[in-house]
C-alpha cells in the first residue's frame, strides 16, 4: 500500500522518522507491505496539482512539522483526502490543519488559521497550548511528553483502541484547538470528538461521513512498538486496504 505522508521531511525530526517506522509495524503486523511516500507541501500549492501529487496512494497521513513550507500546499491535499473520500490519518499539525482545512473550506471561513502562522485573522481555530503539561523539560514544547486521554466511547477511535478508554499518549506540540469553534464544526461540518484531555480538551475527532477520517492531537507513532503496533495506525492501514480492494 502507498502512504502519502503529507509534510515537509526533516532528517532532524524524530517524529518523521517515527511515522515511517510506525506503518512499517503496522503493515508487518498486518502481513502487507507499506510504502511511505513523503508529498512535500509545496508540491501541492496549487489546487490543480494535487490530484498528481497523491495519484495511486491508498491512504493520506498529514504529520506533524507545522509551520509547514507550504500553509496551503498542506490544506489542498487535506481537502483532497476529504472530498475524494480517501483514507485520512492526521497527527499533531495533521489534526490542526484538518481541523483549519473544515474551517475555511466547510463552514466558510476563509481566514482560518492558527496562531503558529502569526496571524492577524478573527478567526484562529488553533491557539497556544493553555495548560502545559508539568512534567515538561526546559526548551521543549508546551505539551511534550505523556498525558492522559479519555475515549468516547461510541466512536471509531474507541473501536480502534477495542474499547478501552482510559489510555497515555505522548505529545509534542504547542498549540491546541480553539474551544469556541467546536459546536460549529459539530454541527456543520460533521465533527464528533473521539477524544478529550483531562481537562474536557479536544485531543481526538474524526467525521462521521467519511470512510476513514481520523485526526488527533497526540502522536501515536511516538508510542508504536515492533512488538505492539499502535491500534490507531494499525486502523488507519486496515482502512487503506479496504479502500484499495475496493
Amino acid at each position: 500500500m502507498r502512504i502519502a505522508l503529507l509534510g515537509d521531511f526533516d532528517r532532524a525530526t524524530l517524529s518523521h522518522w517515527a511515522s515511517e517506522t510506525a506503518l512499517y509495524h503496522a503493515a508487518a503486523r498486518l502481513g502487507v507491505t507499506a510504502e511511505p511516500r513523503w508529498i512535500p507541501t509545496p508540491a501541492m500549492a496549487s489546487a490543480g496539482d494535487v490530484a498528481d501529487a497523491l495519484a495511486g496512494c491508498d491512504g493520506v497521513w498529514g504529520v506533524p512539522g507545522g509551520p509547514f513550507d507550504s500553509a496551503t500546499g498542506m490544506l489542498n491535499g487535506i481537502a483532497h483526502a476529504r472530498r475524494a473520500r480517501v483514507p485520512y490519518l492526521g497527527t499533531c499539525a495533521g489534526f490542526q490543519y484538518a481541523l483549519i482545512e473544515l474551517s475555511r473550506n466547510v463552514l466558510g471561513l476563509a481566514d482560518a488559521d492558527t496562531a503558529e502562522n502569526k496571524t492577524d485573522s478573527s478567526n484562529v481555530v488553533i491557539t497556544p497550548v493553555a495548560c502545559p503539561l508539568p512534567g515538561r523539560r526546559m526548551g521543549k514544547p508546551a505539551m511534550s511528553g505523556t498525558d492522559g486521554v479519555q475515549v468516547v466511547a461510541g466512536t471509531r477511535l474507541a473501536e480502534l483502541y477495542a474499547g478501552a478508554a482510559d489510555l497515555s499518549e505522548e505529545y509534542f506540540c504547542n498549540y491546541e484547538t480553539n474551544a469556541a469553534f467546536i459546536p460549529r464544526w459539530e454541527a456543520e461540518a460533521g465533527l464528533r470528538i473521539a477524544a478529550r484531555g483531562g481537562g474536557g480538551e479536544m485531543r481526538a475527532f474524526e467525521l462521521s461521513d467519511h470512510p476513514f477520517f481520523v485526526a488527533t492531537l497526540f502522536q501515536p507513532q511516538r508510542s508504536s512498538r515492533s512488538e505492539r503496533p499502535h491500534p490507531v495506525i494499525l486502523g488507519f492501514l486496515r482502512a487503506c486496504g479496504h479502500d484499495r480492494s475496493r
